[in-house]
């Protein structure tokens, strides 16, 4: 059975996963689903959880918040903010969730401190205002 090379790159660290013979994601068009020796590749995945199996083995999962991924020379690179890999789709799945909803939360706090900074700047631009024209 052929194979190809899996690289992995987020934002801390990556890694490669030799022996790979199949590799499922999905971008904006659908599913989509990679052998050995495909036509050189490039996709933007969408947040979620793509496959890959190594040999005939069972599936191994990993959940992106989206990526880039480029296919050429029998590797497949995957680029993204961060990842998630897992066994059990179920785990992985719940993880994912998780995560999205941890990082809406850090969003959600950062645009409240914005909206305040925003407005502090108002403020003090019309003390300004009201000073040069006294």
């Amino acid at each position: 059975m052929k194979a190809f090379t899996l690289r992995l790159q987020d934002a801390t660290h990556s890694e490669e996963i030799v022996d790979v013979s199949s590799f499922t994601g999905e971008d904006d068009s659908g599913s989509f689903g990679i052998l050995a020796d495909h036509a050189r590749f490039m996709t933007i995945l969408s947040v979620g959880i793509a496959r890959y199996r190594i040999g005939d083995g069972s599936w191994k999962y990993l959940a992106v918040p989206g990526g880039v991924i480029y296919f050429h020379n029998n590797i497949l690179t995957l680029c993204t903010y961060r990842y998630l890999l897992d066994d059990d789709y179920m785990r992985i799945s719940q993880a994912l969730q998780q995560q999205l909803l941890a990082e809406e939360e850090k969003l959600q706090t950062l645009k409240e401190s914005l909206h305040h900074m925003e407005e502090e700047v108002f403020k003090r631009l019309w003390e300004i205002g009201k000073k040069e024209s006294v």
